[in-house]
């Protein structure tokens, strides 16, 4: 499918797990790609691999983000779809007993401040084409509770749906959706360095998931392409949830 023909498209965290997966996706799909990260070398390898273009960007600084979305307007023309993808989930963000401030306030900066910075730097360029897609990571915990707690990063995709639904209401008569992406865990390797460290961790979670599995990076990019192509016209300020079934469940099936 060439769903996303002649679009141009911002990728932030693009060169890894869910970020790279929707790259390829959207340039399978035929869309001009931005990938946006920190990681330069990854990066560009991964620009090159599909065509596309890598600029370097710390999402926490604004003038970053906004240098970003001007690199992309001014190399391809337009920003259509912006998907506000960077994210971490370090081992020091725990139970709110045991997180410090400074953890609490990292994960903040990265996983919400940035996801703010980008929609407040790329709906004006969007606006001005009364057209776009925005997709915002969040995740199945902004929906749910658990017993085993992230407790900044649960609290940072919370913010990240709230903000998105609002930002959807918002824009939606100019022409601009915005959608949070609520995924459940995903096999990449954050997620697989986190549960190798800990098999009874990982155990306890995917017991909850009605498929009985992870999901993959490409399916959760399969989500991403949806929502930003014309097949989604119609749904925005939504929580958009990719989950195996989780929200959904409260006694999974037997192996």
């Amino acid at each position: 499918m060439q769903r996303l023909e002649d679009r141009v498209a911002v990728v932030t965290g693009g060169a890894s797990g869910i970020g790279l997966a929707t790259v390829r996706r959207f340039a399978q799909e035929g869309a001009k790609v931005v990938i946006a990260d920190v990681d330069e070398t990854t990066g560009k390898n991964v620009a090159e691999e599909v065509g596309g273009l890598f600029v370097r960007a710390d999402v926490t600084s604004e003038d970053d983000v906004r240098e970003m979305y001007a690199f992309a307007e001014n190399s391809y023309g337009s920003v259509d779809i912006a998907f506000n993808n960077a994210g971490i989930s370090p081992p020091d963000d725990d139970s709110i007993l045991e997180t410090g401030i400074d953890a609490w306030r990292r994960v903040q900066e990265v996983n919400l401040t940035s996801v703010y910075l980008c929609c407040k730097h790329v709906i004006p360029y969007m606006r001005e084409r009364r057209r776009g897609s925005i997709i915002n990571t969040a995740s199945f915990v902004a929906v749910m509770g658990a017993a085993t707690s992230q407790i900044s990063y649960t609290a940072s995709k919370g913010g990240v749906l709230a903000m998105s639904r609002e930002l959807g209401v918002q824009f939606a008569r100019e022409g601009i959706r915005v959608n949070a992406l609520c995924p459940g865990p995903v096999n990449t390797p954050l997620l697989q360095e986190l549960f190798a460290k800990d098999p009874e961790r990982a155990a306890r979670r995917l017991v909850h998931i009605p498929v009985g599995r992870f999901a993959e990076a490409s399916e959760i990019a399969a989500a991403v392409a949806f929502l930003a192509s014309d097949d989604a016209s119609f749904i925005t300020a939504s929580e958009f949830l990719v989950d195996g079934g989780i929200s959904g469940a409260y006694v999974t099936p037997l192996p």
